[in-house]
């Protein structure tokens, strides 16, 4: 049942974030960010860099497996929700993922999101 909604509200955003228009405006300069989470007891790393509603991200999960994700955000005033698809090595395969950023102050923003490798994770990340 949870994994059930999960997946549910990952495919929800994810299609309103895959047909939403770019931005006109939409920031050139990429916005990095850490991120560190848990899954089954271990814990989980990774770096992301996100522009023009795009992004992404080298992740670290558990039994030595790393990946890349690619992320599509959509870009609200203060919100940016975002799904994501990626692949690990160490037979972990396809990942799915989503979750949201909030801006914290004009240079800072912080989000969480779940992997569907990495888990439930944190963020931090810089606004240029």
């Amino acid at each position: 049942m949870k994994t059930a909604l999960i997946k549910t509200l990952i495919a929800s955003v994810g299609f309103v974030t895959l047909f939403s228009p770019l931005r006109a405006s939409a920031q050139l300069i990429p916005q990095p960010w850490v991120s560190v989470g848990s899954n089954e007891g271990d814990v989980t790393y990774s770096v992301g860099a996100r522009a023009l509603d795009l992004g992404a991200e080298l992740g670290f999960g558990p039994d030595g497996s790393t990946g890349v994700d690619v992320l599509k955000f959509l870009s609200l005033p203060f919100v940016s929700p975002y799904v994501g698809l990626g692949y690990y090595s160490e037979d972990k395969g396809v990942a799915f993922s989503g979750g949201v950023q909030v801006r914290a102050s004009d240079n800072f923003f912080v989000g969480g999101g779940y992997n569907s490798v990495r888990g439930f994770n944190g963020q931090l990340g810089i606004s240029f």
